[in-house]
């Protein structure tokens, strides 16, 4: 079994709260797997509806008067025991029947049972039910494994990666032996890639080809999926997620409409970008006009880099052979796409909104996020000449952006030139949020 940080996230969740919890994400990502998994090791009885596979549940959930016909109904629907206190009521697929996540306020204040939902974020319809039920319902979102899980999947142990952080936060190089095996681990990473099914793929059989299969296969999902959920547009939603790759390689990677269609305008298209956006297929990295926090406030919404939700599929929408090369580490092909993909997709899953910067007079940034407060550059290199980074030597020496430190992503060991770190590429895994600061203020009103 793989194990996923969502595990220890669902048993702290219920340990600490009698709210429902959704869990969203794109197709494939291992959400149902994971709530099951948590459900038949937690509690002594777990009722599934699965919408899709039950069609005929979604009118009969629909048609309830309240709580307690409702709960007569699940019971309907099911051969197992609803045992109060002790089941978990998982209602799967949701996107197909919203109205279970209006009415999940009611099941909970009613208080015999524990409830959890998951949705694929298929359109719209899902993203305008997520803040109705407040007070009675959380959203977590699912993502393809990260490095951390990736990593611990194929068989690297605690140890090495308790080391691992050590190194991190005290900032000093990996051992080389670790430092070269780690390097052989990532590219493998950018192979396989994320999704759950890949990875199981990858580790029953070792052999490539087979996950090759399984990723296209997924890709095979996503098109029917955009077929089925926005017959509108299709043939445009599809076109864009197939240049996807094209784009990357490009040379500014730089999402360009006119690729898609000699006429187009951003505003005919924009909602497709925003369908593929919100189904977690696809990752848009947006301009801003100054690498200044908040950076929302000069994001350019119509500039954008476009990346895969996973860097697995990505590889195999590439050409016969990438595989290899990136196994061997060839010196003969650009893996510069694929490794900006691999932080992309790690960033996005440690909950950081993704950007970039590209000025005419002082160049372009791979990506610029929000931690602690402050703007942090990143730059990513795939190649030799890691240290020559003239827009990132520009932005830090601008005075008025006031950065404090700046990362650059390569294949070399660690290192630090003033305030740039350069950084082994798989320590992107270490990049994460702080915790949300408890925050007390009281007014003292005693002079008035």
């Amino acid at each position: 079994m793989i194990k996923r940080k969502i595990d220890r996230y669902l048993e702290e969740y219920y340990a600490s709260t009698k709210k429902a919890l959704l869990i969203t994400g794109a197709r494939q990502t291992g959400k149902t797997y994971s709530i099951r998994h948590f459900g038949k090791s937690h509690f002594e009885s777990m009722v599934e509806i699965n919408f899709v596979e039950m069609s005929d549940a979604a009118p009969v959930i629909a048609a309830a008067k309240n709580s307690r016909d409702l709960l007569l109904r699940i019971s309907s629907l099911t051969t197992q025991p609803l045992v109060k206190g002790k089941t978990l009521i998982f209602f799967d697929e949701v996107q197909e029947c919203p109205e279970i996540v209006t009415a999940i306020k009611f099941l909970v204040e009613e208080g015999n049972y524990r409830y959890i939902m998951s949705g694929s974020l298929l359109g719209v319809e899902l993203k305008d039910l997520r803040s109705e039920p407040v007070g009675y319902m959380d959203v977590k979102e699912m993502f393809p494994l990260d490095m951390e899980e990736f990593f611990t999947a194929v068989g690297l142990s605690q140890m090495v990666m308790d080391e691992l952080r050590d190194v991190w936060e005290k900032k000093r190089p990996v051992d080389e032996f670790v430092h070269a095996k780690l390097m052989e681990l990532f590219r493998l990473y950018l192979i396989v890639g994320g999704m759950p099914a890949a990875v199981q793929k990858y580790l029953d059989s070792n052999n490539l080809q087979e996950v090759l299969a399984e990723q296209q296969a997924i890709l095979r999902l996503y098109k029917r999926d955009i077929a089925k959920y926005d017959k509108k547009n299709k043939l445009y939603l599809e076109e864009i997620f197939d240049l996807i790759p094209s784009e990357l390689n490009a040379k500014n990677k730089r999402f360009i409409l006119k690729n898609l269609n000699e006429n187009a305008k951003f505003s005919h298209f924009e909602n497709n970008f925003i369908w593929l956006k919100e189904a977690g297929v696809a990752l848009p990295v947006y301009n801003v006009e100054e690498p200044a926090v908040p950076l929302k406030l000069s994001r350019s919404r119509n500039l954008f880099k476009l990346f895969q939700n996973d860097v697995g599929l990505l590889a195999s929408q590439y050409a016969d052979g990438i595989q290899l090369r990136l196994l061997t580490d060839a010196k003969s092909i650009n893996f510069g796409s694929v490794y900006e993909n691999a932080i992309a997709q790690e960033l996005s899953a440690h909950g950081f909104d993704l950007y970039y910067f590209n000025s005419k007079r002082q160049g372009e940034l791979d990506f610029v996020i929000e931690k602690s407060g402050a703007v942090l550059p990143i730059e990513v290199k795939s190649g030799k000449d890691y240290h020559r980074h003239n827009a990132l030597s520009n932005v830090m020496s601008n005075q008025a952006y006031q950065i404090p430190e700046a990362v650059v992503f390569s294949n070399k060991n660690f290192s630090q030139s003033e305030k740039v770190m350069y950084l082994p590429v798989y320590m992107a895994m270490f990049i994460e949020k702080q915790p949300a600061m408890d925050i007390t203020y009281k007014v003292d009103l005693s002079g008035l």
